[in-house]
């Protein structure tokens, strides 16, 4: 079940990617990859609200850029999480990685530690669940700040 690192792409390899797997490269699919680059995880309304905030002259509804998002998730370039709530989050980090959830700004940030997904991974290959193959695990470790931001 152990799965290679995989890399988060530039905007580059991303051009390349979409072409050498029949994709078009359209203005509205770079807005949304160059905005998850910056954003790294980001539902589809804050993708859009991005594109709209700094990207000018790039017209998108939100059905387009859900359906955008989910293609490079099928594509396997995003990973899809559902968080607390229902909400969809993409993650412009498709290697393997644990999450923090952050209760208070109801965030998500990366946490990389290779030992312990070594430790899961291996753990979950001496189970067997009757009528499933697993795929991955996604490991969500709920949090809150620990210090409080000074007010300046």
């Amino acid at each position: 079940m152990a799965r290679r690192r995989k890399r988060i792409l530039d905007i580059v390899q991303f051009k390349e990617l979409l072409q050498d797997r029949g994709y078009r490269v359209t203005r509205q699919r770079l807005a949304v990859h160059t905005a998850m680059l910056t954003l790294g995880h980001a539902s589809a309304d804050e993708v859009l609200e991005h594109i709209e905030d700094r990207q000018k002259g790039i017209k998108a509804s939100p059905s387009s850029v859900y359906n955008i998002l989910s293609d490079l998730a099928d594509m396997g370039l995003y990973n899809r999480i559902r968080g607390f709530g229902g909400r969809i989050v993409f993650d412009v980090n498709p290697g393997r990685h644990i999450h923090l959830y952050d209760t208070k700004t109801q965030t998500f940030k990366d946490f990389e530690d290779d030992e312990l997904a070594a430790m899961i991974d291996a753990q979950l290959k001496t189970r067997t669940f009757r009528g499933y193959r697993l795929d991955r695990f996604d490991l969500h470790l709920i949090c809150h700040p620990s210090r409080k931001k000074k007010v300046q």
